[in-house]
């Protein structure tokens, strides 16, 4: 600690990797289901949870995807919501 207060830089990037080592995540390999429409999020959500629940998922890791998953549902809602607006318009004029 001494050396890096005092301008060593090996033992400065040693201090900075024991105080914020960097992030490691790990790929990780799940068949998740085909999604096209914001109702196949309800098959993927329940895919991930038996995975957790057979131990092939940890729980930390089924969250991420559940994260995932959650974030393309809301934007496949989008996308289905616009183009029911969009046609509702179209029959409006």
């Amino acid at each position: 600690m001494e050396l890096a207060l005092d301008g060593d830089g090996a033992a400065l990037r040693l201090c900075l990797e024991r105080i914020a080592p960097p992030r490691r995540d790990a790929p990780v390999t799940f068949d998740l289901p085909r999604m096209e429409t914001a109702r196949d999020a309800a098959t993927a959500a329940g895919a991930v949870l038996e995975a957790v629940a057979e131990g092939e998922l940890t729980p930390t890791e089924g969250a991420h995807i559940m994260e995932l998953v959650e974030t393309f549902r809301r934007t496949l809602e989008t996308s289905e919501l616009e183009a029911r607006v969009a046609a509702l318009e179209g029959g409006a004029t």
